[in-house]
């Protein structure tokens, strides 16, 4: 199994949320957090005075799927957060050993395939 883990503008996660449902993954987290690239922030200007904003919000959308997916699932991020404008976000993949539904204590995992 893979996570996906995709940090997008939170204006886009509507439209990606939508395209990732259309493709059939339904499961998903979402998180609400703040953070930079190597652009450090960005000037905004209020009442005449220059300020920086170092901490910019995003969101951040967790998924946990079948390997197979993960290209399907990645493209459709890229295809529905994408604005062209730098602050776009990023995608992290990482493999997961082991997953467990607490409700049913069904276990999911490299150890049971």
């Amino acid at each position: 199994m893979k996570k996906i883990e995709a940090v997008i503008r939170p204006e886009r996660l509507d439209h990606v949320k939508g395209a990732l449902e259309e493709m059939g993954c339904l499961g998903m987290t979402v998180t609400e957090v703040r953070g930079r690239g190597s652009q450090g922030g960005i000037e905004r200007q209020w009442r005449g005075r220059k300020y920086r904003v170092d901490l910019l919000p995003k969101i951040k959308l967790c998924i946990v799927i079948e390997e197979k997916q993960v290209k399907a699932v990645v493209d459709t991020i890229l295809e529905s957060a994408y604005t062209g404008e730098i602050g776009d976000g990023k995608i992290f993949i990482s493999s997961v050993e082991q997953v467990i539904r607490v409700r049913t204590k069904e276990e999911e995992g490299s150890h049971n395939e």
